[in-house]
């Protein structure tokens, strides 16, 4: 699954510092109900846990992430949490006087009997996450692709 955004009239380097606070995203994004960061820059590899609303419950997982501020560029992977396998990057890119933003992830929850039913709202409720947070921290943001945010939604 991939999300696109540029945010116009930034630095990349801007973008990249502050995409990476990932304890602001539950008051960004409504679906993120907690993180908690164990490490984080000018570590080179840091260490997050999240909870996102999903279905009728909660998302969890703990990911390192490895950071490389020399490309802009972070990469991500669950260490633990309810994905068999949960990996992904985020790339950031100077285009002028914008960002570009590319946020992809793959994940499997290890259950293919569930897979058609699990994966499509997993997908969709990351990919809102990524879209409320970058547009909540950069609001002359605009997304590319199949993203539509709706104020007040959770889950």
């Amino acid at each position: 699954m991939t999300l696109d955004a540029v945010v116009s009239g930034e630095s990349a380097e801007h973008v990249f510092a502050e995409v990476l606070r990932w304890e602001r995203y539950p008051d960004l994004a409504p679906h993120v109900r907690a993180t908690t960061v164990h490490s984080t820059l000018p570590e080179p590899v840091g260490s997050s846990s999240w909870e996102l609303h999903f279905r009728s419950g909660l998302l969890r997982w703990t990911e390192d992430d490895r950071f490389f501020p020399e490309r802009l560029q972070l990469e991500f992977e669950q260490s633990d949490g309810d994905f068999d396998s949960f990996t992904g990057r985020w790339t950031f890119t100077q285009a002028g006087p914008d960002v570009n933003v590319a946020f992809e992830a793959d994940f499997d929850f290890g259950i293919p009997s569930l897979e058609g039913i699990l994966d499509p709202i997993a997908e969709r409720v990351i990919r809102e996450t990524v879209a409320w947070a970058v547009t909540g921290l950069f609001p002359a943001t605009r997304l590319t692709g199949d993203v539509e945010l709706v104020a007040g939604v959770t889950h």
